[in-house]
């Protein structure tokens, strides 16, 4: 039996301005995780078993853009297994499905993670990051890479498109309460829909990045020398400048605002938008109180992790 497992992922700042060159923030929620177990079947063929989307199939019964069955077939290029084992692959995930907290990146992670352990073809990180990036290319279009490179590494990461993986140290822990909408989020369409607006308007959108951009700079520097009580405003001020890119929603600005008016320093939505996650950060004392709000206005799943 082989066992392997990778976490959920939110972004903390840059999310949309991220695909045009400017950095992000993002770090690995551990209270949700991706688990992949393969062992020897009795049956001839690769059978996936993953109830929670109840997918009970053999590999060749699946079209080879299924997005499981195409990191099983992309690994079985890459590691030249012809014709593979016969194979039992069992997928199960506590990660919503579209919701902002990198689902898919983390069942492709586990699942190549999972493969190469049982076929020995040993895979460094920055190995399986590539790998996973590409599949993300297939089912989201122009992705910026963030989801991968967090869920891959399991580390808070300061990323830019193009340029060498950052991952940084957090001065003091500080905690985050997540509120899922419960409305999917599919990042390929927010994406395609702020690229129509980035072209329509280039030097307007432009100067929009550029002060995401800055938010995120200021953010790392608040995170790394451990004055966490500083970012409240600095993601009300990214939440703004997502509202006028129009990738919020009226239910994520009203988690937004019921958890700043329960006690949260300040709360931004996460990912793409259009439904799937919003984030406050809190003092670990008010956590139970933004909970609360977040249930009580429509939250349909509410997370609380430490960051650090």
């Amino acid at each position: 039996m082989t066992i392997a497992s990778a976490p959920g992922k939110i972004i903390l700042f840059g999310e949309h301005a991220v695909v045009y060159g400017r950095p992000a923030l993002a770090a690995p929620v551990t209270q949700v995780h991706a688990d992949v177990e393969i062992t020897a079947s009795d049956r001839p063929g690769a059978w996936i078993h993953a109830p929670g989307i109840s997918l009970h199939s053999e590999l060749n019964s699946l079209s080879s853009d299924h997005p499981i069955a195409s990191v099983i077939h992309n690994f079985f290029f890459l590691a030249r297994v012809s014709p593979p084992a016969n194979l039992s692959i069992h997928i199960s995930s506590t990660i919503p499905v579209a919701s902002g907290l990198g689902s898919g990146a983390a069942v492709t992670v586990a699942l190549v993670r999972a493969l190469a352990l049982h076929f020995n073809f040993p895979m460094t990180d920055e190995e399986i990051n590539a790998f996973a990036y590409e599949i993300e290319k297939i089912h989201h279009g122009t992705p910026s890479g963030i989801d991968n490179t967090v869920v891959t590494y399991a580390k808070p990461v300061y990323f830019v498109r193009g340029q060498p993986i950052e991952t940084f140290t957090v001065g003091l822990p500080f905690t985050i309460v997540i509120g899922d909408t419960g409305i999917p989020a599919p990042t390929k369409e927010s994406v395609g829909d702020v690229r129509k607006l980035w072209e329509a308007d280039k030097a307007k959108w432009e100067r929009v990045f550029d002060q995401i951009g800055m938010i995120v700079k200021e953010a790392r520097e608040k995170i790394e020398s451990g004055r966490w009580k500083d970012l409240g405003g600095l993601m009300n001020d990214n939440h703004t400048l997502l509202q006028e890119m129009t990738v919020s929603s009226p239910e994520l600005d009203r988690l937004v605002e019921a958890a700043r008016k329960a006690g949260a320093a300040g709360a931004k939505l996460s990912g793409g938008g259009r439904g799937g996650n919003m984030i406050a950060l809190v003092q670990p004392s008010e956590a139970e109180a933004v909970v609360r709000s977040l249930k009580e206005t429509g939250a349909k799943n509410v997370i609380v992790t430490q960051i650090g």
